[in-house]
């Protein structure tokens, strides 16, 4: 039986690679002294591309099929080897094999905080974490920037140095795409293409295309959490309502004080004082009915105006007139009230023109 193998080894050089793994992104075919017989046969799966190295210098690259070597299908082995007529076997070449398939569930993720700054919270600290695919495009361009001599690269090797590469991208998108901080959670989708289109061009210089970019999920302080909680509670309650639980919350607290009834009275006064504070706050309309201010006038003319491209108001007079002292309003910002069938420039409108009056023109240029 050994003889038959030494006979059949003679004739017959096989060379392939069946993988085994799901890590394995470049291996080296083993043969005793890198030696290749002239007629050899290679044949390169679907998924996998082979390369040859002559004496450090890359060679001639395979895709997927089946070949017998000759200095046809070996051109560039055969100009570095100086073959004009064919070649004596065997000759020596070491081969690669790239695995092109696509490698999913690439795991990445923040290992420190990542300090951002928010125009209402301040500075903050983010994390954020999630997965990519990735696959071999240029095996050539792997091996010579990537691979070098290793004769057997995983996945492993090279993730460290992509995932240090995403979490620089990842905090570079997401300070271009200057979101409020709680818009983050909602908006995963449009931040993992900003990053993955960044990133395209990096993992193209390795010979890597970057198929897909996944965040699964953004995280923030528990008192930022709160804050953004609390904020979005504001909004969809009656603010009188709150305001006054507020306080009774304040009085709970002050009953339970050990400094007695100096303490409990304390803690009422802070109370009430709370409960006022947000009532004048949050529902300035509740507040002069309480202290007795009287109603808007009837049949008062208001206007909304645009600003910055966005409806507000409306307002009376008397606000329309402090909005014209403080430049928010000029002749050319678009007002309109009930009955008017368009926008219209504010200068163009008869009741305003009185608002103007005041005002002098802006200078002129220089």
């Amino acid at each position: 039986m050994g003889l038959f193998s030494s006979i059949r080894g003679e004739f017959i050089d096989i060379i392939e690679w069946t993988d085994n793994t799901n890590n394995t992104l470049v291996y080296r075919f083993e043969r005793h002294d890198n030696e290749i017989k002239n007629g050899a046969k290679l044949t390169v799966r679907e998924g996998q591309a082979a390369v040859f190295i002559n004496e450090g210098q890359l060679a001639d690259v395979f895709l997927p099929g089946m070949y017998t070597l000759t200095t046809a299908n070996l051109p560039i082995l055969s100009t570095l080897k100086g073959w004009k007529y064919g070649f004596d076997s065997p000759f020596k070449a070491e081969v690669y094999f790239v695995s092109t398939r696509k490698f999913t569930d690439q795991k990445w993720g923040t290992k420190n905080p990542i300090t951002l700054s928010d125009s209402r919270f301040g500075m903050l600290e983010i994390r954020a974490f999630g997965t990519y695919v990735m696959r071999v495009n240029d095996p050539a361009l792997f091996i010579r920037e990537v691979v070098g001599t290793d004769g057997h690269f995983t996945t492993d090797e090279i993730n460290n140095q992509l995932r240090s590469l995403v979490v620089t991208r990842f905090t570079d998108a997401i300070g271009e795409a200057d979101l409020p901080v709680e818009k983050y959670a909602a908006n995963t989708n449009e931040i993992s293409g900003l990053v993955q289109g960044i990133m395209q061009e990096d993992f193209k210089v390795y010979g890597i295309d970057l198929a897909n970019f996944l965040i699964e999920n953004i995280s923030m302080p528990d008192e930022i959490k709160s804050e953004i909680f609390e904020l979005s509670r504001l909004n969809a309650v009656d603010l009188d309502k709150f305001a006054k639980i507020k306080a009774a919350k304040a009085l709970e607290k002050a009953a339970e004080n050990e400094s007695g009834t100096a303490g409990a009275g304390m803690g009422m006064g802070m109370g009430f004082a709370m409960a006022n504070q947000m009532g004048q706050a949050f529902s300035q309309q509740q507040n002069q009915q309480t202290q007795g201010g009287p109603p808007p006038l009837p049949n008062q003319v208001a206007f909304y105006v645009a600003i910055n491209g966005q409806q507000a108001g409306p307002y009376d007079m008397a606000a329309l007139q402090q909005m014209v002292a403080q430049q928010q309003i000029t002749r050319e910002t678009l007002v309109w009230k009930q009955g008017m069938g368009n926008w219209t420039a504010a200068g163009q409108v008869p009741e305003l023109n009185n608002l103007f009056g005041s005002v002098p023109p802006p200078l002129p240029p220089q």
